[in-house]
């Protein structure tokens, strides 16, 4: 009985982790279809989990490296490059907003809710415009 009770907490547990990934990429998917940039949107992350849900459902290119990206999306500060200063960077933790000044906004869990953070100076320098769904999500300094 008890490695039933086992074998069904463990599958849930592996079920609601897998459904996570999914809505991570679907808030992440609405969010860039709202962001224009002046060329094509081509986008890498190094999660690459992250990736391959985008690259299934995406309405964007996915690209396997960062070279040919237009927007980088990150999960870890250690994976940030010099070669990305002239990337768009994208964040999903809000902490990197301080630590990664060239990033403009930030997808992030807190308290069980998704909040979404957008750099208002940081999209102007960086010359993106957003769609009128996320001006709720503008903030003048990260805080």
């Amino acid at each position: 009985m008890k490695t039933i009770l086992i074998f069904l907490f463990l599958s849930l547990t592996l079920f609601a982790s897998n459904g996570n990934g999914k809505i991570k990429a679907q808030i992440l998917e609405k969010i860039l279809s709202g962001v224009y940039l002046k060329s094509e949107m081509v986008v890498w992350s190094d999660d690459k989990k992250l990736l391959s849900i985008l690259e299934e459902n995406a309405n964007f290119t996915i690209s396997r490296n960062f070279e040919n990206a237009t927007i980088i999306i990150l999960n870890d500060k250690k994976n940030l490059q010099k070669n990305y200063s002239n990337k768009n960077i994208f964040v999903l933790k809000y902490n990197l907003l301080f630590d990664i000044p060239q990033s403009f906004g930030s997808f992030f869990w807190k308290k069980g809710r998704p909040n979404i953070v957008l750099i208002n100076p940081r999209i102007k320098k960086s010359s993106i415009e957003i769609s009128k769904e996320l001006e709720p999500f503008l903030e003048e300094k990260v805080w």
